[in-house]
């Protein structure tokens, strides 16, 4: 079998972008990322600054990390297959490291695997489109911009327009911040942001802050301003619905207070929820999520986002009509990252090359229908198409589609104790974990040692000698 070298564009130098650049130089192609930011890292490259003329984050803050960002899965799963994330000499060693310590992760990978040379740095993609070409398949043009800060500190941009063979999608899932609509917001005078423009709490000191949304960042910013503001109002969906994980979580702090949805934000500060109670508040942090966006994609609507339904996607991968040239990486959520992208990624490259074959047109859209109809059918939303977490669908995507191994069974039961204890006790789980004894032997199989402390509990994990 006589394989095919493509030139490839990668668009995003995160996580799913810079796997995607490994696995098509693996498979023999010519690949450029273009990378929008000064470094690689995606959302995990923290950026201490804001935009402050766009609190709101509709600009494209690049990155929402924010400074007290911790990882919830544990560091032994969030690896890819063949670069193991063990605790580095003078780095965070804790199972749940800080986002610091999984972008220095993210940087060994580029320099182990030598991905750098492909990227291009402070490269924005402004227009990726399809053009005929002589033997039938697509071909992409990709318009970008590149800033360039001289000697005298001087920025010029230049843009230029290459021609791909194909191009993967891989700008990730957290750059267009998604925002509620609410009576009155638009008139509201005082500081209204989304956890996008989130850092850290210390502009928020001694004030009135209503969070909106209470799952994972609204709870993690919701304990974080406590420290410092004199209240934190949470507005949740619905105060039936608060498990008791949360209601214990803050019971614990005298000044985090749950609330039924906003009702009405007033020009005088006072924010109004849907029982009638209020306060006056300083600010409101809107905690609400992101949308996917490709606004720098034009496929002739082909390929549109439809109530975050990305689509059609053939395995949340390849959109039929435009297959195989063009593919997204990066799109499904709840699954384990960074290994389910690195099985998108080599499969992408192996369709590319020829090593696998993608199924007619019609086959793949019917596919896509049927997933949609039986997700539909079980009712899961059309806005959580590609919330997927489903650990037999995952294992049998990888050996399906590119022969990738299953996840070792260790590994998912770590993510299982994660979630369960997330559930429990969203604000202390990550030191509080206990081993079962199918993690202890995984762990060292696998090249790792559960550390103890002077009471035999586990206090990290350590690589074998």
């Amino acid at each position: 079998m006589v394989f095919e070298n493509k030139k490839v564009c990668v668009v995003g130098a995160g996580v799913s972008g810079l796997v995607s650049a490994r696995e098509l130089r693996r498979e023999g192609h010519d690949v450029t990322v273009m990378e929008q930011s000064g470094g690689v890292g995606g959302q995990w490259l923290y950026d201490p600054k804001i935009n402050a003329g766009d609190p709101l984050g509709l600009a494209g803050v690049h990155s929402g990390i924010y400074a007290s960002l911790r990882l919830i899965i544990p560091r032994e799963v969030m690896s890819f297959s063949d670069f193991p994330f063990y605790p580095r000499d003078g780095g965070d060693g804790r199972r749940y490291p800080g986002h610091g310590e999984f972008l220095r992760y993210i940087r060994e990978f580029c320099d182990v695997f030598g991905v750098m040379d492909a990227v291009r740095l402070n490269t924005t993609v402004l227009r990726v489109a399809a053009m005929a070409a002589s033997n039938g398949n697509s071909r992409w043009t990709v318009r970008s911009c590149t800033r360039q800060r001289g000697e005298d500190d001087v920025v010029t941009t230049t843009e230029e327009e290459e021609v791909f063979d194909a191009v993967v999608v891989a700008v990730g899932q957290y750059a267009h911040p998604r925002l509620p609509t609410i009576k009155g917001m638009e008139n509201w005078r005082r500081r209204q942001l989304h956890s996008h423009s989130y850092r850290v709490p210390d502009p928020f000191r001694g004030e009135v802050v209503v969070v909106v949304g209470f799952h994972a960042s609204g709870k993690d910013i919701a304990v974080d301003l406590s420290k410092v503001a004199m209240e934190v109002h949470i507005s949740v969906k619905s105060l039936h619905d608060v498990t008791a994980a949360v209601r214990k979580t803050v019971a614990r702090h005298h000044n985090l207070h749950l609330q039924p949805l906003i009702d009405c934000l007033c020009e005088d500060g006072t924010v109004i929820f849907a029982d009638g109670s209020q306060v006056v508040a300083d600010s409101v942090i809107y905690c609400t999520g992101y949308d996917y966006s490709y606004l720098f994609l034009d496929t002739g609507g082909v390929v549109t986002v439809d109530d975050n339904r990305v689509g059609p996607l053939f395995e949340h991968t390849f959109p039929p009509a435009l297959a195989p040239e063009l593919s997204f990486v990066g799109v499904p959520k709840k699954v384990v990252v960074p290994r389910f992208y690195e099985v998108q990624a080599r499969w992408v490259a192996q369709v590319l090359s020829g090593r696998r074959r993608l199924p007619p047109v019609e086959e793949m859209l019917r596919s896509v229908e049927e997933h949609n109809r039986v997700r539909e059918a079980a009712g899961v939303t059309k806005h959580l198409t590609h919330d997927l977490y489903d650990f037999e669908y995952c294992d049998e995507f990888g050996e399906k589609h590119c022969g990738f191994p299953r996840l070792p069974e260790w590994k998912k039961e770590l993510v299982l104790s994660s979630i369960r204890n997330v559930h429990e006790d969203h604000e202390n789980f990550r030191d509080n974990y206990k081993d079962s004894e199918l993690v202890r032997e995984g762990l060292c199989s696998d090249g790792w040692l559960p550390g103890l402390d002077a009471e035999g509990d586990d206090c990290g994990v350590f690589k074998c000698d």
